[in-house]
């Protein structure tokens, strides 16, 4: 992630002190986050239900509800009409605001702390550390302040018709009274491994494909006698979309791990197949992922993986594009503003000398 990072981890930019910078990060990673969310919310609810489905996806069977990315689809526009392809999308978007702040102010400031140890230069030889490091610790960080959201998002999603709960309080509400509040972090474990590896890939293949991009572009203005382009929007979402596509596909089989714990006993109607029973959610990891590819084969893995592949690459590429146009107008806002009280700071200045300059000359007339 191209995130200007001061080098003494005071000024972040744009003349912003730290904190300041730090609420702008959160600000524009938060709606980036928001408008990303409700474009590919239908996909991320046919991933759920993929990813949930016991039954074969693949060579599916008479039994199974889904039986590939299309049939959901078009199942679900027939059965919950348009509406029901953005199940989910209010705890979604409750789930995106403090995740994708929180996601970008401990990117920065993981960044900010390597500055001031030198660490943070684009070619330096810690380069390629500091933006898997600062990845891993940016989506851990968002994903402890944001999880509950994200468990609402997936039952509401996965319920299907009829209803389990009518609503996200409702579904909280239902969840504390049979788990208690430990029951909405059910899956926590499994998603801070999820995430670690998958947050380290995304910022780190963006900020590796951004640099050369970016040393690609400088070469060929060079050759061109011309002085070096700066980072623009089609930079920012190529690079945001080959990151995206890579480390979702990488780290899928754990998404779908997470995604059984998080519904383990929702008493959701048969229709949609067998449950995942309760007793899941007290399985170590490593037996989940080996009940699933010894009951589901290894198809049973990437569940879900078309949709996935479908929306990380362009939900990633949407947000790392919008954050740096949202970052890039709020900055320019700033500078516009300090412009201007710079200008008005110096005509009071100016008007301050030029009355003092007047002072002897009405001094003199008042004696006279």
């Amino acid at each position: 992630m191209h995130v200007p990072a001061g080098d003494d981890g005071g000024a972040a930019g744009g003349g912003l002190s730290k904190q300041q910078r730090m609420l702008l990060d959160a600000l524009a990673g938060a709606a980036a986050g928001c408008a990303s969310r409700i474009i590919v919310a239908p996909l991320d609810l046919v991933k759920i239900r993929l990813q949930v489905q016991l039954e074969p996806v693949l060579g599916a069977s008479a039994v199974s509800k889904y039986t590939g990315f299309t049939n959901a689809v078009s199942t679900v526009l027939r059965e919950e009409g348009v509406l029901g392809l953005w199940r989910g999308t209010v705890p979604g978007l409750l789930l995106t605001v403090p995740y994708t702040a929180v996601q970008f102010v401990a990117l920065q400031q993981v960044k900010d702390a390597a500055a001031r140890f030198g660490w943070a230069q684009r070619d330096g030889p810690w380069s390629s550390v500091v933006s898997l490091g600062s990845g891993a610790v940016a989506g851990a960080a968002a994903t402890v302040a944001s999880y509950p959201f994200d468990l609402l998002r997936t039952t509401l999603a996965a319920q299907g018709e009829p209803k389990v709960y009518r609503s996200m309080i409702d579904a909280a509400r239902g969840i504390c009274r049979e788990h208690g509040v430990v029951g909405l972090y059910r899956g926590l474990g499994v998603t801070l491994v999820e995430i670690v590896p998958y947050a380290a890939l995304q910022f780190g293949l963006y900020d590796a494909l951004s640099a050369a991009w970016t040393r690609a572009a400088a070469a060929k203005a060079k050759e061109a006698g011309a002085p070096p382009p700066p980072p623009d929007k089609l930079q920012a979402f190529t690079c945001g979309l080959l990151a995206g596509l890579v480390a979702k596909l990488a780290s899928h089989p754990l998404d779908v791990a997470k995604k059984r714990y998080q519904v383990a006993g929702l008493p959701r109607s048969l229709r949609y197949g067998a449950r995942v029973e309760s007793r899941l959610a007290a399985r170590p990891l490593l037996a989940c992922l080996a009940d699933i590819y010894q009951r589901e084969g290894l198809a049973g893995l990437w569940k879900g993986s078309v949709p996935s592949m479908i929306k990380a690459a362009p939900a990633a590429a949407l947000t790392f594009t919008a954050y740096e146009a949202l970052v890039a107008w709020m900055l320019a806002g700033v500078e516009a503003r300090q412009a201007e009280e710079r200008q008005a700071g110096e005509g009071e200045r100016r008007r301050q000398a030029e009355g003092q300059a007047q002072q002897p000359e009405r001094r003199r007339r008042k004696g006279e």
